[in-house]
């Protein structure tokens, strides 16, 4: 399939051009992870202070890892920010997020706890929603001595770990244990009917592909693209009521394959009676942002994105 390289930002070009087509699958699952694991480490600034801290998960044979980020001159009690990195549901790791968590970390005075969840297949549904609760309810109880504000923490996550973040909210408000005040969705993995959709088929979505998406989908749920009868907070976009929520920033370029899920669900937030704000980046693909920040479009993009840390974290 001939690539379209005019749909595509004038920035992402040069990307696009040696990007080869790529499926996750069963098969290539435990090389993508290994090349995961050996991806160098940024390096961390003087004025950045990053731990990581062991806490007791809903499984008493399991320690849940939290990776902490603060500035070294952090006045507490901060705003917390409790996040999920991406990694459609299969692989990833907090440290992947170094990149983009460093940077709030240093210019926002908040501390953020990022949550070294399990993933399918080997941990399907519910276990990686349950390490992601464990670790909100563990901040909030210890918000005292970690130095967070426990009525000024928010939830946020990318791609995978949007869809985590998303169900984590629903969770949390129907449970009524943490308050969340605001949430943070980038480009976040909503719907599993995406995978199915023929309409959807036969298109160049790059990084993220509908095969990718229903073999992530199919391994977290271990169910069927589509069933229809899925377990409650298992699929984001499966829940009709969403009144009551936090207010919401989700983000999604319009050339990928999670664009319409994304725009559905800021919709079906703002008909709930939610304050979500919706940014759509014309000509961009699933993790664009990842590729390199000395590209002005991934710099706007993280700009955006502290800009609405700082407005809903009063910071």
């Amino acid at each position: 399939m001939a690539r379209d390289l005019d749909l595509i930002h004038p920035e992402l070009r040069q990307v696009a051009k040696i990007m080869p087509p790529f499926s996750f699958n069963r098969s290539n699952l435990w090389l993508i992870r290994l090349l995961t694991n050996l991806q160098p480490k940024p390096k961390i600034p003087n004025n950045i202070q990053i731990d990581n801290l062991f806490i007791q998960s809903q499984d008493l044979n399991h320690n849940l890892r939290l990776r902490i980020y603060q500035s070294k001159t952090i006045v507490s009690p901060a705003p917390g920010l409790v996040w999920m990195h991406g990694g459609g549901f299969i692989l990833g790791k907090p440290e992947m997020d170094d990149p983009l968590l460093i940077p709030f970390a240093q210019e926002l005075g908040i501390k953020i706890v990022s949550i070294d969840y399990r993933y399918a297949p080997e941990h399907p549904f519910p276990t990686p929603l349950d390490d992601c609760y464990t670790a909100l309810k563990w901040v909030h109880s210890h918000a005292q001595t970690m130095g967070i504000d426990p009525n000024t923490i928010a939830v946020g996550g990318e791609s995978a770990g949007g869809g985590l973040a998303a169900t984590l909210v629903q969770l949390a408000q129907d449970r009524q244990e943490v308050k969340p005040i605001f949430q943070m969705l980038i480009y976040p993995m909503l719907d599993d009917r995406s995978s199915i959709r023929s309409d959807l088929a036969n298109k160049d979505w790059m990084t993220w592909s509908q095969a990718s998406n229903q073999f992530g989908w199919e391994a977290y749920l271990q169910q069927k693209c589509g069933s229809e009868h899925l377990p409650a907070y298992s699929v984001a976009s499966r829940r009709e009521d969403l009144s009551g929520f936090p207010p919401a920033w989700i983000s999604v370029g319009t050339l990928d394959l999670f664009y319409e899920e994304v725009v559905g669900y800021a919709q079906k937030l703002q008909n709930s009676g939610v304050d979500c704000e919706l940014v759509v980046i014309p000509g961009v693909f699933h993790g664009f942002d990842f590729f390199s920040q000395k590209l002005q479009i991934a710099r706007d993009f993280r700009k955006s994105q502290i800009a609405a840390l700082k407005k809903y974290l009063s910071v």
